[in-house]
């Protein structure tokens, strides 16, 4: 581990040297109710995720809920109305699956 350290801290002196941790930090974390909300050992995954601009899997997942959502509220006939429904429950039940998994995985 003591080598590990030398070598991160010789390529940080030359990254000072060549001027390329100018300006500071970065931007300080934003600590929000998403933050406090997602498990601890996820935040950090989830940030960079957040930071590089790309969405968990799970959004999607949310953004369908409420489409078919919305479909069922729009559905005029019957046969309609329970193949969403249907859609809809199964679509739940992976949301509650994967969300479960992702807490569990967050608590180590």
């Amino acid at each position: 581990m003591k080598a590990l350290d030398d070598e991160i801290g010789r390529q940080l002196a030359r990254a000072i040297a060549a001027g390329q941790l100018r300006g500071g930090a970065g931007k300080p974390l934003e600590i929000d109710e998403a933050w406090l909300q997602t498990p601890p050992g996820l935040r950090m995954a989830f940030q960079v995720l957040k930071s590089a601009g790309v969405q968990p899997a799970e959004m999607e997942l949310f953004q369908r809920r409420a489409s078919l959502r919305a479909d069922l509220a729009a559905a005029d006939d019957e046969a309609t109305r329970l193949r969403l429904q249907r859609q809809l429950a199964e679509l739940e039940q992976d949301i509650a699956f994967r969300l479960e998994a992702l807490r569990r995985l967050g608590q180590g």
